[in-house]
């Protein structure tokens, strides 16, 4: 597997870019280095162990574990069909990987990155979530519209959520409430992490669907990022939308940094990464539009460094038919991770 690190292409700024820099000061966010790892298959969700330094990346069948700090790759985890992402539990060392292939979650042992286990779940399992608060992990589960709860401590099925309909992402408030993006509906479903009750039903309207979903836990704000180029910031606790600010073209995840008190969404039609601040004064907003690449539409924060990795390759022309790069051919070895930051 090769691996090649070069500086990223300088790429102009949208007008609009610019103009909110103007507005409201510029973050000097840019993309740092693109690391080329190569490889076949395509990819979804992203998560990064800060504190061991790991960035665990779904690659179809499998999952590359690539150290941030080396920029190498120190494990591949197999034997994952249809992976999505990975769910940490870094209190108990396990990682719980959601393979929507065979409709299963792997547990691995973070410290050995090998497979400890297999846990059947329900159908097309997509999203994953770990909850400090219960110990629980949730697959959310595209075929059947439900999430399965894993006691992560036994790894055994305790109950399933059942939901309005097909789930995205979802984040925890670690106080026993559990948000999940229903883009069907275009709401924020909230259920009771012990019970499993459906306690809310909030519309995100105006936004298109939500995908992304992100959570400011001492501020009880969740981000929704919607298709219709709005990033929904909502108050967790009484579903009032609080801002939509403008975001880029496809956005797919969203992620808040508690430090910078910035919330970002990474829009892989475009290939753009939309920086949201938080004011001194509470309000909502679309600081500057960072050009990243097409296909880049999922992320994880590096809690210690405050960079933000990201995946995307090179696509096949589409012949002049809009059609979204993850849905194009992927040329081979191409897959690369970019890192942004300061």
């Amino acid at each position: 597997m090769k691996l090649r690190i070069h500086l990223a292409p300088i790429v102009c700024i949208w007008a609009m870019a610019s103009i909110l820099t103007c507005a409201f000061g510029h973050t000097n966010y840019h993309v740092i280095k693109m690391i080329t790892l190569g490889g076949n298959g395509m990819w979804d969700y992203l998560n990064l162990d800060s504190s061991h330094r790991l960035l665990f990346i779904s690659r179809s069948t499998h999952m590359i574990v690539m150290n941030v700090d080396t920029d190498k790759v120190v494990g591949d985890i197999p034997d994952t069909p249809g992976v999505h992402g990975i769910a940490l539990a870094e209190d108990i060392g396990k990682g719980f990987i959601s393979d929507g292939g065979d409709n299963t979650v792997a547990v691995i042992d973070l410290r050995t990155l090998k497979t400890i286990g297999k846990i059947q779940v329900g159908d097309r399992p997509d999203s994953i979530l770990y909850d400090p608060f219960t110990h629980r992990v949730f697959t959310f589960n595209g075929g059947s519209s439900d999430s399965t709860v894993i006691d992560a401590r036994t790894d055994k099925v305790v109950g399933t959520a059942p939901l309005d309909a097909r789930p995205e992402a979802a984040v925890s408030n670690d106080k026993g409430l559990i948000f999940v993006n229903i883009p069907d509906k275009a709401e924020i479903q909230v259920f009771d992490a012990k019970s499993l009750a459906t306690l809310h039903a909030w519309s995100v309207s105006p936004g298109d669907g939500g995908s992304g979903l992100a959570i400011d836990e001492k501020h009880d704000v969740l981000f929704s990022t919607c298709r219709n180029h709005l990033m929904v910031v909502m108050d967790g606790t009484t579903g009032r939308i609080l801002a939509t600010p403008e975001i880029g073209a496809g956005p797919d995840a969203a992620i808040f940094d508690p430090m910078t008190q910035e919330a970002f969404s990474s829009n892989g039609m475009d290939g753009t990464l939309s920086v949201i601040k938080r004011t001194a004064n509470g309000s909502y907003q679309t600081m500057e539009t960072i050009p990243t690449e097409k296909g880049a539409r999922t992320m994880a924060l590096d809690a210690k460094t405050h960079a933000i990795y990201l995946v995307t390759a090179k696509f096949v022309p589409d012949n002049g038919t809009p059609t979204p790069p993850w849905r194009r051919k992927v040329v081979p070895d191409t897959f690369t991770v970019l890192e942004v930051g300061r």
